[in-house]
């Protein structure tokens, strides 16, 4: 059975959904409204699920000296609108009426400074291992709520991380599966 979730667009907030809030924000430009998707994977340390790391960095408070493979990334400030564990809890950081900064240098159908216009969906992963049954549940689900809420957006307008950032990011990588993503949401949409 799939969570039907609930879009409030005043608030930019979904539910059901943890909340919390990452100061790696800010306003979109003027006019600016959803009109993509991006999909992430990350896993932090790389290879390793279910611990804080990933919310931690989201918020500021990761201890860089916590783990070696910290210091390749000391200092950087990033978010995302959404994270979907691996057990498909969906933690939300960002109001999707507020930017993210989630795609950093990046370029979609000539677009630059994606994250202008678009939602990041973090998927806990990496590049080469599976993404888990309740992920594609929840993140179909989410993608049919915010296809629904926000006009600009269309299935055609959904992105992996390295679309938009080729030569430089690989998420979520070649163990997603587009298919299934996209064969859900037609789904969702026809019942």
């Amino acid at each position: 059975m799939r969570i039907a979730y609930r879009i409030d667009t005043e608030t930019g907030l979904i539910e059901p959904a943890r909340q919390c809030t990452s100061p790696n924000q800010d306003e979109r430009p003027k006019g600016a409204a959803p009109e993509l998707l991006v999909l992430h994977g990350i896993s932090l340390p790389p290879g390793e699920f279910g611990g804080p790391e990933i919310e931690q960095l989201f918020t500021k408070s990761l201890n860089w000296d916590s783990h070696p493979y910290f210091d390749e990334i000391r200092g950087i400030e990033v978010s995302s609108h959404l994270l979907i564990r691996r057990d498909g809890e969906l933690v939300q950081f960002v109001p999707f009426n507020r930017r993210a900064w989630h795609a950093g240098e990046s370029c979609f159908k000539t677009r630059r400074c994606c994250n202008d216009f678009s939602i990041g969906i973090e998927l806990e992963g990496e590049d080469d291992t599976a993404y888990a049954d309740p992920q594609y549940d929840v993140l179909i689900a989410v993608t049919t709520a915010l296809l629904a809420a926000y006009p600009a957006l269309s299935a055609r307008e959904i992105a992996a991380h390295s679309d938009i950032s080729p030569g430089r990011k690989t998420d979520p990588g070649p163990a997603f599966d587009w298919l299934r993503l996209y064969d859900g949401v037609s789904q969702c949409r026809t019942t």
